[in-house]
């Protein structure tokens, strides 16, 4: 089946969560499409559509949440994948809930929260001292979740 993996990074943990979901769908036919690159990519010849974007300050990025809205119709006609990376574990459920409309996620095949990443060298000065004044680290943490990742592939390919 072709996929298109659709999704917005800031600091890259969604590219590489992205790039590690197409390698594990190797069977499929895998096409990226980062929204900052290719703000209204053309879905029509893909079977499956994966959708995902990164949390910060408590909501995913605009244009994955004005994607989903914009082209619900296109995605409700499609087989659909949702995931957020995210650092914080006590919100992350909520977060994921509040990232993509109800109806795409009451119709997507999978869903997955892949963990996430504080990349300080990719930070500006402002973001590190919010990361480290809120979530306490002081240098770069990667806690991408791969169980997460392989369980999220699994449910699409079953």
């Amino acid at each position: 089946m072709k996929t298109a993996i659709i999704y917005r990074t800031k600091h890259g943990t969604t590219d590489t969560v992205s790039r590690t979901m197409a390698q594990k769908l190797s069977a499929d036919e895998v096409t990226l499409i980062n929204l900052k690159k290719y703000p209204k990519p053309d879905l029509r010849d893909f079977g499956r559509i994966i959708v995902g974007g990164s949390i910060h300050a408590g909501a995913i990025q605009k244009q994955v949440k004005n994607f989903c809205k914009e082209r619900l119709d296109d995605l409700q006609q499609k087989e659909v994948g949702l995931f957020i990376c995210c650092m914080d574990r006590e919100l992350q459920e909520k977060e994921f809930e509040d990232a993509f409309p109800e109806e795409l996620k009451t119709h997507a095949k999978a869903t997955g929260i892949m963990g996430g990443e504080f990349v300080f060298e990719r930070m500006n000065f402002l973001e590190r001292f919010i990361v480290k004044k809120i979530s306490k680290p002081d240098h770069s943490v990667s806690e991408i979740d791969e169980e997460a990742i392989d369980a999220f592939v699994s449910r699409l390919q079953g």
